[in-house]
Formats: structure tokens, C-alpha cells, sequence
């Protein structure tokens, strides 16, 4: 059974929502993000996702104080991406608790540092592919690169990543569902473990994504909105459709 991660977005120190990565539509829904996480872990999860949005917009962590205090406070393990392009900046999330580390703009464009990185630290480094028409996007979303996702998969594949995160960022906080057909693709291309992530709206939603062979998958919006409950979401994904 595939996981049902809760994600945690972090702004301004604060627990917020995008809708599509665009900082002009962010809700707030928890003034410190350590309350949120515990709201999840609570609740059943097993991992829960963290991103710094003001890390990966300004390329270096932004927020790093208040991903520590998850690490500290909430006894569930944790994943961190946004902003992370330095070893250093690696070894001190690691340092203060984190379990795993996703990378992305950097990694897509010095492959060997990433693989040097998942030696380094085996079993603790993602890289996450935010695909926007089917091509790479980077720098927090502000920008669409060349490379094509599902080349970037495969490149990947076989570097010793821990686990691939795919997002649709078309879908991602806008409630209507995942790209399953995209999803479908990405799982073909690869061997490493893919986690699903954006456009989870429903119950029905986490059925189908529940019946591909995913090692998890990240909701964020429709759990902060309670279209339904993470208990809901983690018995749903045993019932895969």
C-alpha cells in the first residue's frame, strides 16, 4: 500500500498553500508550521513532506529554523526540499533531523553533484521533477526549462535516489485531480521509487493513484480544506480502483 504523505508549505514562516506554485494565490493556514505537521502526525502519517516555497524561489533555505522545529518537535520522520543547492545546506538539514532531502535545480543541471550526494548520504536524498507541459520547471516554478521530464527520469534513474517525487504543477492546488496519464509515463521510464504528488482532490483520487505502483503519494490543499480527513485518505489508498 502506497503512503498517503501530508505536506506541509512553508512562507514567510508561516504554513501556507499555492495554487500552481504562483505566490499571488496563497492561503494561510497555520501561523507556525510545527503545529500543522503535528496536526498530521497525529493523524496517522508515516512521512510528511516540507517545502521552504521562499527557499526555492530564492534559491538558498529561507525557512530553515522552522523546518528544524518540525525535525525537533514531531516525532514522524520528515522529507525538506526548496532551496537546497550546497552540500552544506545538505548536511545541516540532515544534522537537525531531517530524514531526506529532495533536490531539483541544481541536480538538473550538475547530475554528478547528485550523484556524489546520494553516496555521500545513501538512502536520504530525493530529487524531485516538477514537470510543466512536460518539460522540467525550476527555480520554484518561475521558469520552464528545455529538458524534457521523462528524459530527466530516466537520467536519474539508477543514481541511487531513495525516490523520485514527480508533480504535475498544473494540477498541483487546484483541486481537479491528478495527471494520471503523466504519472503512468513517469512509472514506465523508471526502476527508482516514484511519489505522486499534486491534484489530489478526492477519495476517488487517492484510489487510483493507490492502484499504480507508486511508493506514495503527497496531499496538501484538500487536506488543509477537509475535503476529507488523512485517516479517510490512508484507508482509501488500501482500496485501490
Amino acid at each position: 500500500m502506497p503512503m498517503v504523505i501530508p505536506a506541509v508549505d512553508i512562507r514567510g514562516g508561516r504554513c501556507v498553500r499555492l495554487v500552481q506554485g504562483r505566490p499571488d494565490e496563497e492561503t494561510v493556514y497555520f501561523d507556525r508550521p510545527a503545529e500543522a505537521a503535528a496536526l498530521w502526525a497525529g493523524q496517522g502519517a508515516e512521512l510528511i513532506h516540507v517545502v521552504d516555497l521562499d527557499g526555492a524561489f530564492e534559491g538558498r533555505p529561507a525557512n530553515f529554523e522552522a523546518v528544524a522545529a518540525i525535525a525537533r518537535e514531531v516525532a514522524v520522520p520528515i522529507e525538506v526540499g526548496g532551496g537546497i543547492r550546497s552540500d552544506e545546506t545538505v548536511g545541516r538539514y540532515l544534522d537537525a533531523g531531517v530524514e531526506r532531502v529532495i533536490l531539483g535545480s541544481r541536480a538538473l543541471r550538475e547530475p554528478a553533484w547528485l550523484v556524489a550526494l546520494c553516496g555521500r548520504f545513501p538512502g536520504r536524498i530525493v530529487a524531485g521533477i516538477d514537470a510543466r507541459d512536460g518539460r522540467v520547471a525550476v527555480e520554484g516554478w518561475a521558469k520552464t526549462s528545455e529538458v524534457e521530464a521523462l528524459g530527466f527520469a530516466r537520467e536519474l534513474d539508477g543514481m541511487g535516489l531513495r525516490a523520485i517525487i514527480f508533480t504535475d504543477v498544473a494540477t498541483d492546488g487546484a483541486m481537479r485531480g491528478p495527471n494520471l496519464p503523466a504519472l503512468r509515463r513517469l512509472l514506465d521510464a523508471v526502476r527508482t521509487p516514484v511519489v505522486a504528488s499534486g491534484g489530489i482532490a478526492s477519495l476517488d483520487d487517492v484510489r487510483r493513484v493507490a492502484a499504480l505502483p507508486v511508493e506514495g503519494m503527497i496531499i496538501g490543499k484538500a487536506l488543509f480544506e477537509g475535503a476529507f480527513t488523512l485517516q479517510a485518505a490512508i484507508e482509501a489508498a488500501k482500496t485501490p480502483i
